[in-house]
């Protein structure tokens, strides 16, 4: 099995996230959550229900085992630093990690992140204490910066949120993986399970998943494709990929033969 993945003080026995986004109902998220093997699960904030009413349209976290899996707030859907340290706040305040997934995109259109507004954030939420796991368009340089403000992990993307494209920044994402100080987690853009095997030999140290799952004909089996996938492209990077060659080279060499 690929080594225990650590991040900031906890460790744990999957590399795969999983979002709880778009699935058909609450009970196919969790049995999902449960096929994957996934330890960390990513909520956006203004789909839950932080009251503490079980509101039957706002949840999902009763669907979730915080027993199970490390529950990590998402503040998907601030437009700005101002709105996202609000929902960081909110969340702990209503007895949730001290975690989150640091999410800014205004953009309607493309969901790209605002690097800006994100390392803003950034700073802010993690003098107050927040392991923070920031997600970001794949720029080796906001990467870095993000890093020395303190943040646990960076979550660089593959291609934009839910359009299935793969990893379409792989060049990018070799130089992020290659200056990384934390672990590096490669978060939007996953469609197929080969994908995210793509990323694990990459050297990303985590992969999150969303849309492809919940959209599954069946989530569950798609879920389970997806942890053997992360687990074997998390394998071979840790045994060692060969080298490319620019010509072939013989399984079984001539000479040899010749000469036996």
């Amino acid at each position: 099995m690929p080594a225990p993945l650590t991040i900031a003080d906890r460790t744990f026995d999957s590399r795969l996230f999983l979002g709880t986004g778009k699935f058909s109902s609450n009970e196919s998220m969790r049995d999902a959550l449960a096929a994957s093997g996934t330890r960390i699960v990513t909520v956006a904030l203004r789909r839950a229900d932080l009251s503490g009413g079980h509101d039957p349209f706002a949840n999902i976290l009763d669907f979730i085992d915080p027993e199970k899996y490390l529950l990590l707030p998402n503040t998907s859907g601030a437009m700005n630093a101002e709105e996202a340290v609000r929902l960081a706040r909110l969340a702990v305040a209503a007895g949730l990690p001290k975690w989150v997934k640091l999410e800014i995109h205004p953009d309607p259109t493309y969901l790209l992140p605002d690097p800006i507004e994100t390392l803003k954030a950034a700073e802010i939420l993690v003098k107050e204490g927040f392991t923070v796991l920031p997600y970001i368009n794949a720029d080796p340089v906001l990467a870095k910066r993000l890093q020395e403000a303190g943040t646990a992990t960076v979550m660089p993307l593959g291609a934009p949120i839910g359009s299935n494209r793969g990893i379409a920044t792989r060049d990018q994402i070799r130089i992020i993986i290659d200056q990384a100080t934390v672990p590096v987690v490669v978060d939007a853009g996953i469609g197929v399970p080969s994908h995210a095997a793509e990323a694990m030999e990459l050297g990303a140290d985590a992969v999150l998943v969303n849309t492809a799952i919940a959209i599954a004909p069946d989530p569950v089996r798609m879920a389970r494709a997806f942890r053997l996938a992360v687990e074997a492209g998390r394998e071979a990077f840790e045994t060692g990929l060969p080298d490319r060659l620019d010509q072939a080279s013989a399984t079984s060499p001539i000479d040899a033969f010749l000469h036996s």
